[in-house]
């Protein structure tokens, strides 16, 4: 079956798929700060090891060649679908794209950055008109980018796990929160008792399953 073939040491892939994930993460978040540009460098750092090891050099495959070698005799250690560790792990055959796995880790992208979208929509119009933002995802969340990041991030990880990202997801993850706390502070000043109610009425990261109504 020639369609698990070698699929590493694709650098351009790497750098193409990267560049697109990073300039839309730089898109949406427009780092001002020292603290904002380390919150970019590490979701940066992020795709970057995580692209890496999909198309370049699948450096968590090789830590666990021995193991898996073991395990599996017959299992091809340099074939790209064995990089889908999930599939691997539970012995299923055939393309690794058309499973439960695979299908849950694209939906939790998708959603991840349709949050986003929609979420810096309603951000822009609001900063445009220098009023609190409330409507749209910030009528549940009151960091709704934030959490399509750290969606899409796990989406990922779920796809394609590797020793790296793992380290750096709950790294990145205390990094958008310490962000998050910041710009409350900063909304706390410019719109104070408002941004006061609203934050008592919507949470920061995990929705209610009902929530009141934001004043």
């Amino acid at each position: 079956m020639n369609t698990d073939s070698l699929g590493y040491g694709l650098w351009p892939l790497v750098i193409m798929n990267a560049a697109i994930f990073i300039m839309f993460a730089f898109s949406f978040t427009k780092p001002r700060t020292v603290r904002d540009w380390r919150s970019l460098g590490a979701f940066s750092a992020f795709v970057m090891a995580l692209f890496t090891e999909m198309y370049g050099f699948p450096l968590t495959i090789y830590l666990l060649s021995g193991w898996l070698a073991t395990w599996n005799p017959n299992i091809d250690i340099l074939a790209h679908n064995t990089g889908h560790l999930w599939q691997t792990l539970l012995g299923w055959k055939g393309d690794p794209h058309f499973t439960p796995i695979h299908w849950m880790s694209d939906l939790f992208i998708a959603a991840g950055f349709i949050l986003i979208a929609i979420a810096w929509n309603v951000l822009f119009k609001a900063q445009q008109e220098h009023q609190l933002a409330t409507s749209g995802p910030y009528a549940y969340l009151r960091h709704p980018q934030y959490v399509g990041f750290i969606t899409v991030m796990l989406g990922f990880l779920i796809q394609w796990p590797t020793f790296i990202t793992l380290i750096m997801f709950p790294i990145l993850v205390t990094m958008y929160v310490r962000l998050a706390q910041r710009e409350e502070r900063d909304a706390l000043a410019e719109f104070g008792e408002a941004y006061t109610m609203y934050a008592a009425n919507i949470p920061a990261f995990l929705p209610r399953l009902a929530t009141k109504e934001a004043t």
